[in-house]
């Protein structure tokens, strides 16, 4: 072997030697508040039990992290992305506009939306509509749509107590106020005829309240103000139902049982995406994801059931994994 060749081999052996010791070994991880404990679950669990750094989670809100997952491919963006909502389509446009190009997406199980107060309170039935009534920016009167006129909960329904009006929930970036908007405020809206179309405003007087991004905050409220009730993820309210009580919703009360087989009318989906196109600068992502699918954590009786995740079936689990195995690719009609 010549001088010459002798050295590009050395050195296109030095260069892949660097790129190998380059690869990083600690995940990015962004998103869901909601999805965040099971996340955070999984990452010390691994952190603990591999040779690899525990992953850093940023809580950023289904949307928030969806911006930033988005905003393109190398470092500064997250690997994975938590969401507590199916990606848009919207969404998915823009990361393909900033070369985010391969995705898989990853079903993890199911929670529900908690309509919740504390438990120094009576228990409070409600319906969807009259969360809506409360909590809309314009409501019906007369057949008119006016300000909401509302501001104790016994003006809306006497059998209510004579309570101000007190809502504390997720901000816009949230994918539970997403969920909420959907499956409450929208969905409620239809049962009025002056609205045209699905309506999903709230109200800006003080009777919602936008809490920010950490459920955990939501509760703290609830424990400080009896007056107030909060929304956010099932899971929250089970880790806290030694001060917190939850309402049922159009008779249906939130139970694991009610939200994995949706008879609960405010049940909703929770997954993670995961770029594909960070494969060779962190391989070790997939070893992260692969625990977060693992029998030991989502299978029938996996840990997370125990922090509140609603768990897949054992068919959708296999499918999930089947996938997250084949890095398969999400398209836009997917999510259609």
């Amino acid at each position: 072997m010549n001088r010459i060749l002798k050295t590009t081999v050395l050195a296109a052996a030095i260069m892949s030697v660097a790129g190998v010791a380059q690869a990083r070994e600690q995940v990015n991880i962004t998103g869901s508040s909601t999805v965040y404990p099971f996340s955070s679950f999984v990452a010390e669990e691994f952190g603990a039990t591999t040779n690899y750094p525990t992953p850093v989670i940023e809580g950023t809100g289904s949307g928030g992290g969806m911006r930033l997952f988005c905003n393109g491919v190398g470092e500064g963006t997250p690997d994975i992305t938590n969401s507590s909502r199916r990606m848009k389509v919207s969404e998915f446009e823009r990361c393909e506009e900033n070369g985010v190009t391969d995705i898989t997406e990853v079903f993890i199980g199911s929670d529900g939306i908690a309509f919740a107060q504390t438990a120094d309170n009576e228990p409070m039935p409600v319906t969807r509509e009259q969360i809506f009534l409360a909590a809309a920016q314009l409501v019906p009167v007369d057949g008119e749509l006016v300000e909401n006129p509302y501001t104790n909960w016994n003006q809306i329904d006497p059998s209510f107590p004579d309570r101000e009006i007190v809502i504390v929930g997720p901000p816009t970036t949230s994918g539970t106020r997403d969920s909420f908007d959907e499956l409450v405020m929208e969905a409620a809206s239809e049962s009025f005829p002056e609205y045209g179309e699905a309506y999903s405003d709230l109200r800006t007087d003080g009777g919602w309240i936008d809490g920010g991004e950490n459920d955990n905050l939501i509760v703290q409220r609830l424990t400080q103000d009896s007056t107030a009730f909060g929304v956010f993820g099932y899971s929250f309210l089970e880790e806290n139902d030694h001060v917190l009580i939850g309402s049922s919703i159009d008779g249906v009360d939130p139970t694991p049982d009610t939200i994995a087989s949706e008879e609960y009318p405010v049940a909703r989906t929770m997954f993670f995406y995961i770029k594909n196109q960070h494969a060779d600068d962190v391989p070790v992502m997939y070893d992260y994801a692969e625990m977060f699918v693992s029998d030991m954590m989502i299978g029938e009786g996996g840990l997370l059931k125990d922090i509140g995740l609603i768990l897949p079936t054992a068919e959708a689990l296999e499918r999930v994994q089947a996938d997250l195995a084949d890095r398969k690719q999400l398209t836009v009609d997917m999510l259609k």
